[in-house]
């Protein structure tokens, strides 16, 4: 059977590819130190080269508006002197974070005196495929030397100048071996099924983007993923809440950055408070130019041009957005119900002064993270005490939630004997 040859850009890709497989070679037999000085001068570069990130920036903040991207899609994509700060910030808090590669997770000796480490190592080559957030670039990459391994990054069109901009300022660190940080700068996506296929030099992809994205990435790859899949978050008003609190965990985690995946996008309300409560928060959030989507109960109980019909889609739709899709439920029984039928298992909270009521919901919901009384919004490598994260998994196998440096290692097992053979 003839191999189909490729086209120019797939070889670009592939020789990408191959150029991180050398690298993590390399990277994984250097000392902590060696790594830290990496990161260390990745700040420095990063604080460097700001006025040439700033203005890649500025290319594609226009091209978004120009495409009429909304206001939160806008809002992922612009590096401020704050966020830029704040990813240079990351950047300095990883490099000094405890370094799991070397751990010896458990260890035993067996009767005939063979001695068995179970051992944290690098990965090797990690390919992450993002949209819209340039500090994704940053964050992937130095997680990932950190620990010993090699990234290839493809993002999305809409954040194209300004990934480049990013990566030529870690590409002028000296101290970087070649290939450790690789950027596919062709937005064409024929390219993702291919990057998929790349299993002799990639050793996990992790996507994290919308759905068509995921589902592409699962459906063509050959190398397993972790996905970063949507976050449909969701916050529930128990029956014993407290409504000021109640009130200012919702505005929080649907307001402050609607345009992020730990932001909530479904309320449910117990019918037991509904008639006090459902009117108080269709207020609020009216206020602060929230769309209500929602059920026959709370169309009945608030009204407004901000207020319309929830359908069976808005209760498992990221919208990304200043819309939150609203409904009444009959009691913790009927938000474990909802959520066991629409949760992505991403982040989910439960308001109360039911200690017993939270527990409950604390170990039942089948989500990656699980509030009591706190926001969504807490989802977040940074907020964990990660540093930085490199997605937010809602599998269950390997990683689950914020991916820190733990989670961007492997282990093997280390035997060491005095000649023992089996017999």
């Amino acid at each position: 059977m003839t191999t189909p040859s490729l086209t120019a850009a797939e070889k670009d890709v592939r020789d990408l590819c191959v150029s991180a497989r050398e690298a993590s070679r390399f990277l994984a037999t250097l000392p902590t130190g060696r790594l830290d000085d990496m990161l260390d001068e990745i700040a420095v570069e990063l604080e460097k080269e700001a006025p040439a990130i700033f203005a890649a920036n500025k290319k594609d903040i226009a091209a978004a508006e120009e495409a009429g991207l909304t206001k939160a899609m806008v809002d992922r994509l612009r590096i401020t002197e704050k966020s830029l700060a704040t990813i240079i910030a990351g950047v300095r808090q990883v490099r000094v974070l405890p370094q799991p590669l070397g751990q010896k997770i458990t260890e035993w000796e067996r009767p005939n005196g063979i001695k068995i480490s179970k051992v944290r190592v690098p990965i090797g080559v990690i390919a992450i495929i993002y949209e819209s957030r340039p500090n994704v670039t940053v964050d992937a990459a130095v997680l990932c030397l950190k620990t010993g391994n090699a990234t290839v990054l493809r993002g999305g069109k809409e954040a194209i100048h300004s990934n480049r901009a990013l990566v030529d300022a870690l590409q002028k660190c000296t101290s970087l071996p070649k290939g450790a940080v690789q950027l596919i700068d062709n937005t064409d996506r024929a390219l993702v099924p291919f990057l998929c296929r790349q299993s002799d030099f990639i050793d996990l992809i992790i996507p994290r983007g919308g759905h068509s994205l995921i589902e592409t990435v699962v459906a063509e790859s050959r190398i397993p993923v972790i996905k970063h899949a949507h976050g449909v978050c969701s916050v529930f008003v128990h029956e014993n809440a407290n409504f000021d609190m109640a009130e200012k965990i919702i505005l929080n985690a649907k307001v402050q950055r609607p345009g992020v995946c730990n932001a909530i996008e479904t309320l449910l309300i117990d019918r037991a408070i509904a008639d006090e409560f459902v009117p108080r928060i269709a207020a609020v959030l009216g206020k602060a130019d929230v769309e209500i989507r929602g059920d026959k109960t709370v169309l009945k109980l608030a009204s407004g041009p901000k207020i319309v019909p929830a359908t069976e889609a808005d209760w498992t739709t990221e919208y990304l957005d200043l819309i939150l899709a609203t409904r009444v439920v009959n009691g913790l029984d009927g938000a474990l119900e909802h959520l066991a039928k629409y949760s992505s298992h991403h982040s989910d909270t439960i308001v109360t002064d039911d200690p017993a009521a939270a527990e409950r919901y604390l170990n039942e919901v089948d989500s990656a993270t699980v509030y009591w009384n706190a926001s969504t919004r807490f989802t977040d490598g940074g907020e964990f005490g990660f540093g930085a994260e490199i997605g937010i998994s809602t599998d269950k196998l390997h990683a689950r939630g914020p991916m820190g440096l733990d989670e961007l290692t492997s282990y093997k097992f280390v035997i060491r004997g005095t000649g023992q053979v089996r017999t």
